[in-house]
């Protein structure tokens, strides 16, 4: 009974840790890219800790009760959207380094 009740409680807590994340290394205004980096990271590994043991919990209600912590949900969800904000991460870098998205009018 208590674990069917834990379950969606350390499911929205993995989500709102992995929004977290996300707001820090996109949105949130900060000096450098060195200082929004480290902000990621530490964010990143609270997210990591919370969702491993959501993972924990979502693997102790398994039929077989051996499942690998990998296949759960909470782990799978932390997998992609890691991978994925590393890609816009990458992304997004680049494209403030290397691009320019303003017509210079000083030009015309």
């Amino acid at each position: 009974m208590l674990l069917e009740v834990a379950k969606p409680i350390a499911l929205i807590l993995c989500m709102l840790s992995l929004c977290a994340v996300f707001y820090t290394a996109f949105m949130a205004p900060a000096i450098n890219l060195e200082q929004k980096t480290w902000d990621s990271l530490v964010l990143l590994s609270l997210a990591a800790g919370i969702c491993l043991s959501s993972g924990l919990i979502f693997s102790e209600s398994g039929k077989n009760g051996n499942a690998r912590l990998t296949a759960t949900l909470p782990v799978q969800m932390f997998f992609w959207a890691t991978c994925w904000m590393l890609v816009l991460f990458v992304v997004s870098w680049y494209l403030e380094t290397h691009c320019i998205f303003y017509k210079d009018v000083r030009r015309f």
